[in-house]
């Protein structure tokens, strides 16, 4: 009887090596672009009417774009509230398996692969068309991270990190989709200005239904300041001092907005009138936060219809405008922020505890 060779006992693979191959990348994750496009169009009709009304000024390339980063985006904020479109479940516990989850999915996403969720194909899609990279999804999901751990800033410094995450770096990401060049740093900078005067705008608006939900973004100093313990900032006794810290927000949303105006002159006309007639929108919002005083969170304050239309106009003829230099330019930088943030990696949480006092 024969013996068999070491070479002859060596386990065979199931399918020739020369018929293995990698997986094929598939953009969109194999799904047709006109499907990712309809649920994308879907998703930002019931998640942000303000946005659908300004993306509809774009031109149909730029628009639909913007609708394939918006369903990413919004997918990503259920996904890390465990909600669907504002409705709250009960599996806070399973926060980092979110955020994980976030991650993989869009890692997948970005190399093409199915995901299993329209969204996530369609940022695929739109990060092979507007040159979107990891590193740009990576910062925004680290504001959802942010969120799931329950947050909350110390600092002036912490808030406009945080704002970057959530809203500056998808500006950033907006810039892309509109066909800015990846090296205009200039323009890059005043697109994340838009993302966070959008994101103080809404800190302002919705501070009371972000205290129901156990969150705060007014940094803890600015609390200090105004003699409001951490934790009671929507106590009667402490609205008139709550209101002067959202006079401090809308004035830098205000700086923010004015910066972003600079921009969008350099844009082609309809996407600086898309872009206008959001910020239009958005400020109004903030500005009738402020207007309201102690009032402003008796009710969600909204923008109306007809407000909205003549938001629309009144951005119409300033895009057809030089826009004013700045009265004042932020403060806080795209290149101040992204430095802490490269150098100092993720804002470290804080407990949600009153802070000592000074003679304890």
């Amino acid at each position: 009887m024969a013996i068999r060779s070491f070479k002859d006992r060596r386990p065979r693979l199931l399918a020739p090596s020369r018929i293995l191959r990698p997986p094929v990348r598939q953009v969109g994750g194999g799904r047709e672009r006109e499907e990712l496009l309809e649920e994308a169009r879907e998703s930002i009709a019931k998640g942000s009417k303000s946005f659908a009304l300004a993306s509809r000024l774009f031109d149909r390339p730029t628009r639909e774009k913007a609708w394939l980063l918006y369903a990413w985006c919004r997918r990503c904020d259920d996904i890390a509230d465990g909600q669907e479109f504002g409705w709250r479940a009960d599996d806070e516990e399973l926060a980092e398996h979110r955020i994980q989850a976030l991650r993989v999915l869009t890692r997948r996403a970005l190399d093409g692969q199915p995901t299993a969720d329209p969204a996530f194909d369609a940022f695929g899609q739109v990060a092979l068309e507007a040159r979107l990279t990891e590193q740009m999804a990576d910062d925004v999901i680290a504001g959802f991270e942010l969120d799931a751990e329950g947050w909350r800033p110390r600092t002036e410094g912490d808030l406009m990190r945080y704002c970057y995450h959530v809203a500056g770096a998808v500006g950033v990401m907006m810039a892309h989709v509109m066909g800015v060049p990846d090296d205009d740093e200039t323009m890059l900078d005043r697109a994340c200005d838009l993302g966070l005067a959008f994101q103080l705008a809404n800190i302002a608006r919705d501070i009371s239904e972000d205290d129901a939900a156990g969150r705060c973004y007014l940094p803890v100093e600015w609390l200090v300041e105004a003699d409001i313990p951490p934790g009671e900032h929507m106590k009667p006794n402490h609205r008139e001092a709550l209101v002067a810290l959202v006079a401090r927000l809308v004035d830098l949303s205000e700086q923010h907005e004015a910066a972003a105006r600079i921009g969008a002159a350099q844009l082609p006309f309809r996407q600086r009138w898309a872009v206008l007639s959001a910020a239009n929108i958005y400020l109004a919002i903030a500005r009738k936060v402020r207007a309201c005083g102690v009032k402003a969170w008796d009710h969600r304050v909204t923008v109306s219809l007809p407000a909205k239309i003549g938001a629309v106009l009144r951005a119409f003829s300033q895009a057809l405008a030089r826009p004013q230099e700045p009265a004042q330019w932020p403060r806080w930088t795209r290149g101040e922020i992204l430095l802490a943030v490269r150098m100092e990696g993720p804002i470290a949480p804080i407990p949600m505890t009153p802070l000592p006092d000074e003679d304890s």
